[in-house]
């Protein structure tokens, strides 16, 4: 594993290029009702990135030709934009990169169209926590291990299931770079990455409210779905640690 730590020049240039990724995020969910087909967000998202000075990350991997991943209720990741219509009640997770000047950022949101669902709220608003006390356990006394017990308790201990295969990940020239940050702890905390000044990674939480099983979805060689259908969501931050402080990018 060769984990790249960013000097604070290269940090600054990802911390502009996420605020910008922001922007694009913010303008991107005002687009976002029922009756939209994710082939026309896809195109959206595309257009406001290069307003934004930056160019899609997604696009980046090889034989992806789309610039989001906008999976829908037991859909999980790297579903491809379509001509499929978003339904009122629909879960729907946006997952967007940016490119900008060298450096990519990432992000993922999920969010329920146009439905005040009491359970699904539930089901997001675990999701958004989990992310959040992930995140605050980044720091440099820390390992990597910690972020992912965190994510493994939280996620469990509401009744939901991590899906195990899907990963955070380390972000800087390359969206995916070391270490991968796995959503549960899978060895000794002690024989884990320890976090370093100069780290830079995309943290993930993917869940679902059924199973840790995935699968892929039929006639689709992207997009990964639960094995028994149950629905799932994604958020996901970029994130910077510096000597003296943790940055949250996206």
């Amino acid at each position: 594993m060769r984990i790249d730590l960013k000097t604070k020049e290269e940090i600054k240039i990802m911390e502009e290029g996420g605020k910008r990724l922001g922007e694009v995020v913010n303008n991107l969910l005002l687009k976002i009702t029922s009756g939209i087909t994710t082939e026309e967000i896809d195109k959206i998202a595309e257009e406001l990135i290069k307003k934004q000075g930056g160019k899609p990350s997604f696009k980046t991997v090889k034989n992806y030709y789309w610039t989001t991943c906008l999976p829908i209720n037991e859909q999980v990741v790297h579903t491809p934009p379509s001509k499929r219509f978003l339904k009122k009640g629909d879960l729907l997770t946006i997952d967007i990169g940016m490119y900008y000047q060298g450096y990519h950022t990432d992000f993922a949101i999920s969010l329920l169209i146009e439905d005040n669902n009491r359970e699904l709220k539930q089901f997001l608003k675990v999701g958004e926590e989990t992310l959040e006390k992930a995140i605050n356990t980044c720091q440099v006394s820390k390992r990597i291990g910690h972020i992912s017990k965190t994510i493994e308790e939280e996620i469990y201990k509401n009744g939901y299931f991590v899906l195990k295969q899907l990963t955070g990940h380390g972000i800087g020239k390359k969206l995916h770079e070391d270490p991968y940050i796995l959503g549960f702890l899978d060895r000794p905390l002690e024989e884990t990455e320890m976090i370093k000044p100069g780290l830079t990674i995309a943290i993930e939480i993917i869940y679902s409210m059924g199973t840790e099983k995935i699968v892929y979805e039929k006639d689709n060689k992207w997009s990964v779905i639960t094995k028994d259908k149950s629905l799932s969501a994604c958020f996901e931050k970029t994130i910077a640690i510096t000597d003296k402080k943790l940055l949250v990018l996206t």
